[in-house]
């Protein structure tokens, strides 16, 4: 993930100007000299973060499907490796052993 063009702080302000605002986003977006949408996304995530809207993961929910699947890319590339493994050495134990 890209790190953000904006600081935290100013994030957390948009998004409770936008939410405390009867203005459209967009309009308040302008104002803050930002793209519309890019304020609408993250007014999207915080009320999945706060439980007003149930159709977006949280961000707990978003960073802990990203761990899961760093974990689950990691063990595969494991078991990809183990079995390499196990061909190599089966072949080694049927060569016949000199006397």
């Amino acid at each position: 993930m890209r790190a953000s063009k904006y600081p935290p702080e100013f994030r957390e302000r948009a998004v409770r100007i936008a939410r405390e605002s009867d203005r459209p986003i967009a309009a308040v977006a302008r104002d803050l000299g930002m793209h519309d949408e890019t304020l609408r996304v993250w007014v999207r995530q915080d009320e999945a973060d706060d439980g007003t809207r149930s159709d977006r993961l949280t961000t707990a929910e978003r960073e802990e499907l990203a761990a899961l699947r760093r974990e689950n890319r990691d063990l595969r590339r494991s078991n990809e490796i183990l079995k390499a493994a196990s061909v190599f050495f089966a072949r080694e134990l049927d060569q016949p052993r000199p006397r």
